[in-house]
């Protein structure tokens, strides 16, 4: 006979995400807790954090890398993106400013095992999020960028780079990540 499935809620996946040293994401009463990232996911990612900060700078938004975690309101998704952007002002779950409910942005930076679900599950569940304007991803294994972005009928449309374009706009933020940048020391 197997063994029963626990289902947690979320008030005790809250309460197991605080306590625990890793992070953990959460969906219909089930706790997966997230892999270590690669050298190169890290570099990423810095790269990524650093080039949008400045861009930033002086501006009301503001980036978070990989610690900031984000529940869909309408799904019950509790992830945490590689990156993300919010911006004034930012909506937060519960009393305690550790859980966004509105980012502009979210940045994916795909490995093998997570490529799928950054594509298929969690993107539609990303677009249940009314504030989200861009979902970019970004490649480890070549050197590409592919970013969805909200067009004015509300329908997503993906733009990428390309040998001819190096650089890819997040025009809600009013940023730009050029391949150069996002790639260096790779």
């Amino acid at each position: 006979m197997e063994e029963p499935i626990k289902i947690f809620t979320e008030q005790e996946y809250l309460e197991y995400d605080l306590a625990s040293q890793d992070k953990n994401e959460f969906f219909n009463g089930q706790i997966y807790a997230m892999a270590g990232a690669s050298e190169k996911h890290n570099t990423i990612s810095m790269n990524l954090s650093i080039s949008i900060g400045l861009q930033l700078r002086n501006k009301p938004c503001k980036v978070y890398a990989g610690d900031m975690r984000i529940k869909v309101k309408s799904t019950g998704l509790f992830a945490y993106p590689d990156l993300l952007v919010a911006c004034p002002e930012k909506v937060f779950s519960g009393d305690s400013p550790d859980t966004l409910l509105n980012p502009i942005v979210i940045i994916e930076i795909l490995s093998d095992s997570t490529e799928s679900i950054d594509r298929g599950a969690k993107f539609a569940h990303y677009r249940q999020i009314p504030s989200l304007q861009e979902y970019v991803l970004i490649s480890q294994n070549s050197q590409k960028i592919e970013k969805y972005h909200l067009n004015s009928s509300s329908k997503w449309e993906l733009e990428e780079t390309t040998d001819e374009k190096q650089e890819i706009e997040l025009s809600s933020i009013s940023c730009v990540l050029k391949l150069e940048e996002v790639y260096e020391k790779t």
